[in-house]
């Protein structure tokens, strides 16, 4: 039998050490006595015996080991647990490895499963650790110097050092010390040091006691009271350490009467801001509505539409702009990103090679009429950015009240349809753009429609000398229908 003593109080190296030698002498886990040296030191009737793993010499020969990272990651966190038997389920386990490499997939399997449930524990301990320590300002040593706050905390594992890094991170600008019977944190601004050594509770208090528990008795809410599920997330062991914990007994009690006090407040008058809303609400001008069957009319109304779901995400209704008495009428597919904020069709990268493109053909864009076939911004988001996304016939079919009503105000000699969308809205059919590209077709009113590319899918070319060859037949159809007009 190999007696192996290790400090055990949390630090993966020295038992990695001693398991790496184990192993490469093939030493089978069964005969291997892991121990704490502090519960070796307390044990009066067992040997005295410190034989640490490291003395075991490898063959200068033998082979290097692997393990699975995941395996690492899982060690990391257990060699924290408390349980003086974890030092043997690593080993066996790390042992059972080296035949069985996909071992820690099987989850039915009883050593990996009381890994898992260890690992589980400890990072429990670390997130009520980050949840429970309370700071109490202590006096700083110099007249000048940072504020410094200490803070008394229980935890189950040896876990200080795991979570030490969230609270220098969280509380960098301050100095403190999170003492434990587990071990000690300290942060002085430049470095954090992890001591191993228990401490004992300083039994501090301050002012802010009294804000903690300010605090809990306001967000206490006894409508949503949950016993249990309250002694799960806050329980009762922590109590002892948290100043806002000797609420708790008489909110519980009273939860009761609050819920019906609550309920005869909700019949009294609104309070006071609701009046305010209400003042601001009634000095707001009145809209004017505008002269029926006009175009501003028709603008005022789809402000408000909801024909559809892409209002839900859009950020307003951007219509259709121009005089309402104009002899050509273009019609792009939906509003992009800079459209849906600027509230105008036409104002972001492809409107900007409409622009030049009608320019240079002789368009006036100040005597055309320019909308869009849907008039809501469709996306989805990648981060930050709002992605384009095209409307579906369902989206389109909705939206083409909105158009229908344009052209039958508008009446416009010519319709240009740009991109495959608004070609679909304008003729309800089939046709492949390509097949009618530059071509000038009727459909009905005494209307025509000229049809031709979108100028996003010109940006979207990605060889130069294609791009060049688009952009010109582009300015070609734009110029047509500055001839037909």
């Amino acid at each position: 039998m190999v007696t192996v003593l290790l400090d055990g109080r949390g630090d993966l190296t020295e038992w990695r050490e001693a398991a790496r030698s184990l192993l490469l002498a093939r030493t089978e886990p069964r005969t291997i006595d892991w121990r704490c040296r502090s519960d070796a030191a307390s044990d009066l009737f067992g040997p005295a015996v410190e034989t640490p793993g490291t003395t075991i010499a490898a063959s200068a020969t033998a082979p290097t080991l692997t393990v699975p990272k995941a395996f690492l990651s899982l060690a990391q966190a257990v060699i924290c647990h408390s349980d003086p038997l974890r030092f043997q389920l690593l080993y066996r386990v790390l042992f059972r490895l080296q035949e069985e490499r996909t071992l820690l997939e099987v989850l039915s399997d009883a050593d990996v499963a009381q890994l898992n449930a260890m690992e589980k524990s400890v990072r429990r301990d670390c997130h009520k650790m980050t949840a429970f320590v309370r700071f109490k300002e202590v006096a700083a040593e110099e007249a000048h110097a940072r504020r410094r706050f200490l803070a008394w905390f229980e935890p189950d594992h040896h876990i200080v050092a795991r979570a030490a890094p969230f609270f220098q991170r969280r509380f960098t600008d301050m100095d403190w010390i999170i003492a434990t019977p587990k071990g000690t944190a300290a942060w002085d601004g430049e470095a954090l040091t992890i001591s191993a050594e228990p401490a004992e509770n300083p039994m501090l208090s301050d002012q802010t006691d009294a804000l903690w528990r300010t605090y809990f008795s306001n967000i206490f809410n006894p409508a949503r009271l949950k016993v249990k599920m309250m002694m799960t997330e806050m329980p009762k062991k922590y109590w002892k350490n948290l100043p806002e914990a000797e609420l708790i007994p008489s909110l519980i009690a009273g939860a009761e009467a609050s819920v019906i006090a609550m309920a005869e407040r909700a019949a009294s008058e609104a309070p006071l801001f609701h009046q305010r809303l209400q003042a601001i609400a009634q000095a707001e001008p009145e809209i004017v509505r505008a002269p029926a069957g006009t175009l501003a009319e028709l603008r005022q109304e789809a402000r408000h539409c909801t024909r559809c779901a892409l209002h839900c995400r859009a950020t307003q209704t951007v219509f259709g702009e121009g005089p309402q008495d104009a002899k050509v009428m273009i019609v792009g597919e939906q509003p992009g990103d800079q459209e849906d904020l600027a509230g105008r069709p036409f104002v972001g990268p492809a409107g900007a090679v409409f622009n030049t493109a009608a320019r240079e053909a002789g368009l006036d864009r100040k005597d055309t009429y320019v909308t869009n076939a849907v008039k809501h911004f469709k996306y989805e988001s990648r981060g930050k950015r709002r992605i384009h996304q095209k409307p579906n016939a369902g989206e389109v079919q909705h939206c083409k009240w909105w158009l229908t009503r344009e052209l039958a105000l508008i009446k416009p000699k010519l319709v240009v349809a740009m991109g495959s969308t608004a070609l679909m809205a304008l003729t309800d059919g089939r046709q492949r753009l390509s097949d009618l590209r530059g071509q000038i077709v009727q459909i009905g009113g005494g209307q025509s429609l000229l049809v031709t590319v979108h100028p996003s899918y010109l940006l979207r070319i990605p060889d130069e000398g294609k791009r060049l060859e688009e952009t010109t037949r582009f300015r070609l159809d734009i110029a047509r229908a500055v001839k037909f007009g």
